[in-house]
């Protein structure tokens, strides 16, 4: 069994989208679909891969732009967590920027962990908000690679300034559910190059202050 995986840095914001492809079954997932759907198509066929899940790690608009086209010419069945069509369905304009229309879901994820397989690709759902209440991470535990969205960078943390953002639900999530997965884990994040937990747990000047302040 062989995983492999693609990473296009793509939008504004500059944000990684991720195919992950089963090399065994040709079966592929994208997570974060930023923008440009004809392109992250075009990756897949290029690599003899189907896609056949379409997942987002929240509703952000720099994460779900490409969802509708990409649901459309693929047919793939879309995961997004149970509170994104709630804050979407707000008044306030500025909320309505982060969180644009997106396709109607076929899958809600919810507080609890999920595991999506497709193929011999198994993406356990973390529920991890802060950065935004709807976000969820992706892991990958026989691989041991974490798909965190907006959640642990290197040397940084996602943005809690942001409508519905929160510091310390936030530092909740990252010292709860991530740090346990261990300090092997590769983080994938959505934004900027990867990462360990190791090294974020020793270096990251954010998750030390909490430390400290603790």
């Amino acid at each position: 069994m062989t995983i492999e995986i693609k990473v296009l840095t793509l939008g504004v914001a500059s944000t990684n989208a991720y195919i992950v492809g089963d090399t065994d079954t040709q079966l592929a997932v994208v997570i974060d679909p930023v923008d440009n759907a004809d392109l992250l198509l075009q990756t897949a066929d290029e690599a003899g891969w189907q896609i056949k899940a379409i997942m987002a790690t929240h509703g952000h608009y720099d994460h779900v732009l490409a969802c509708g086209a990409l649901k459309q010419q693929t047919g793939a069945p879309f995961a997004i967590h149970e509170a994104t069509p709630q804050i979407a369905g707000t008044a306030d304009d500025y909320i309505e920027q982060l969180f644009p229309p997106i396709p109607q879901p076929d899958q809600l994820l919810t507080d609890k962990s999920t595991t999506i397989e497709i193929g011999n690709i198994r993406l356990e759902t973390l529920f991890t908000p802060g950065h935004a209440p709807d976000h969820v991470c992706f892991f990958m535990r026989e691989q041991q690679i974490l798909f965190g969205g907006d959640c642990l960078f290197q040397s940084s943390v996602g943005r809690s300034d942001l409508p519905f953002g929160d510091h310390e639900t936030l530092m909740q999530s990252i010292f709860d559910v991530i740090m346990p997965l261990g300090d092997s884990v590769h983080v994938l994040p959505g934004h900027m190059q990867p990462t360990t937990i190791g090294r974020e747990r020793t270096t990251n000047p954010f998750l030390l202050h909490h430390l400290r302040s603790r």
